[in-house]
C-alpha cells in the first residue's frame, strides 16, 4: 500500500505539469458541486487507443481521467520509466518525453473493470456539494488496480476516495 502511495505522489506531480490549466478549469466550473460523469469512459478508450499504437499487452502504472482530459502513463524499460500519453478529443495524442526514475506496481488493460454507470455515483451522493475532479485507475500488487477519485469541496479542499469498481468507498484520504 505505501509504495502505491509514494507512486500516486510523483504520478500527482506529473498529472499537474501536463494538466493544470485542464485541471483549473475543471475546479472553477461549478462552486456549488457537480457530477460530470461522461469522461469516465474515457479511460478505456485512452487505454484502447495506447495499445493500437504500441500493441496489446502495455502495463500501465497510472490512467486519470478528468472532463478534459486523460492521462496514460505507460511503462517501459521494466517500470523504471513511464511514457505520459494524453488522450482528449477522441484522439491519443503524441507522447511526452519518457520520464526516468519511475516505480511502483503496474497492470494491464484487462485489470480494468468497473462499472462506468456506479464507480462515481456513491461519492456523488454522499458529497453533493463537491466536485469531482477525476478517476484514476492505479496499479496495485500483483497487477491488480485501485480506482481513486478526486473530488473537491465549495471551499477549496481535495479528497482521494478510494471506491471499488461499483462505486463503494473504501477509504477518503485529505490531500
Amino acid at each position: 500500500m505505501a509504495t502505491v502511495s509514494r507512486q500516486r505522489v510523483g504520478f500527482r506531480s506529473w498529472i499537474g505539469i501536463i494538466a493544470a490549466a485542464a485541471l483549473m478549469a475543471a475546479c472553477g466550473d461549478d462552486p456549488g458541486g457537480s457530477v460530470d460523469t461522461s469522461f469516465v469512459g474515457d479511460i478505456g478508450a485512452a487505454v484502447a487507443a495506447v495499445e493500437a499504437e504500441l500493441g496489446l499487452g502495455q502495463e500501465y502504472f497510472e490512467v486519470t481521467a478528468g472532463s478534459k482530459l486523460t492521462n496514460v502513463f505507460v511503462a517501459v524499460d521494466g517500470a523504471t520509466a513511464a511514457i505520459p500519453y494524453v488522450y482528449a478529443d477522441g484522439e491519443l495524442l503524441p507522447p511526452a518525453p519518457a520520464l526516468s526514475g519511475a516505480s511502483g506496481f503496474t497492470f494491464g488493460a484487462d485489470a480494468i473493470d468497473f462499472d462506468e454507470a456506479a464507480i462515481l455515483a456513491e461519492v456523488a451522493e454522499e458529497l453533493p456539494s463537491a466536485t469531482i475532479q477525476t478517476l484514476s485507475v492505479e496499479g496495485g500488487e500483483g497487477g491488480s488496480v485501485r480506482y481513486v477519485v478526486a473530488a473537491q469541496s465549495a471551499e477549496g479542499g481535495v479528497l482521494d476516495i478510494t471506491v471499488g469498481p461499483d462505486g463503494s468507498v473504501l477509504a477518503v484520504d485529505p490531500v
